[in-house]
């Protein structure tokens, strides 16, 4: 299995969770029940905490990672995402929070002490900046992400549809398995 301890800190998986086998897991990172991590992605808790709530998907070549503490900053930044988020391929998540029934788009950047709040939707190749706090309900776009519009009522929908669609994904691997 793709999980590794980091000093006195190993993950703690949920019920039901899928770790695709080239995956990393390294370290203080806790996934939540039905969530998944797919091929090449690499999370790694070693100098803070990693937390991934409940039905949640990262997806292929996803790096996320943390910052340590300093005398400045005693929690450090740690990466926090939430339910059912949709972290799309190729996407970079460094010390940031991220609310529940989000989608981060392919290729996208989030850095330090980044809040994303729920229902966010951030549009692939983005980045986005240290320290910025979205607003719920829109989607960003750009590099630097900027706020676009207000998300439709199917945008939002769809949301949770992503997350789901990917717990649909995960089962099967899991049955195909025997897990």
């Amino acid at each position: 299995m793709p999980i590794s301890s980091y000093l006195s800190t190993s993950p703690v998986l949920g019920n039901r969770v899928y770790l695709h086998p080239s995956c990393q897991v390294i370290g203080d990172v806790t996934i939540g029940d039905d969530s998944s991590v797919w091929c090449n992605a690499v999370l790694r808790g070693d100098v803070n905490r990693i937390a991934i709530g409940r039905g949640s998907n990262v997806q292929d070549l996803t790096m996320g990672h943390v910052s340590h503490a300093t005398k400045e900053k005693p929690e450090g930044s740690p990466l926090i995402i939430g339910d059912y988020v949709t972290v799309g391929h190729s996407v970079i998540l460094h010390g940031c929070r991220i609310g529940n029934e989000c989608l981060i788009g392919m290729g996208s950047i989030v850095m330090d002490d980044v809040i994303i709040p729920d229902h966010v939707m951030v549009g692939a190749g983005s980045l986005v900046s240290p320290g910025k706090k979205l607003v719920s309900g829109m989607l960003y776009m750009g590099r630097p992400a900027r706020v676009v519009r207000e998300l439709t009522e199917d945008e939002l929908a769809y949301l949770r549809y992503s997350a789901e669609h990917y717990i649909e994904g995960k089962n099967n691997y899991l049955n195909q398995t025997g897990a």
